[in-house]
């Protein structure tokens, strides 16, 4: 229930972010659809721990396919 709420405010987040601050992740998939994928497969608790630290691998020199 509460991972369905989470899941809405990332699916907002896509909808009215602008397409230059969407398209600068270096991962696919997206940091975004990571965190919808780790909500759908995980405890919210877990799904936010590795959401957090996906955020912080998000930059120069990492990269590439990762999934949750």
């Amino acid at each position: 229930m509460i991972s369905r709420l989470f899941i809405r405010l990332v699916r907002f987040y896509q909808h009215i972010a602008p397409q230059v601050v969407r398209n600068r992740c270096r991962f696919e998939p997206s940091c975004s659809e990571y965190a919808v994928l780790a909500l759908e497969k995980y405890s919210v608790l877990r799904a936010l721990r590795l959401v957090v630290d996906r955020l912080r691998r998000c930059r120069y020199p990492n990269g590439g396919e990762d999934y949750p």
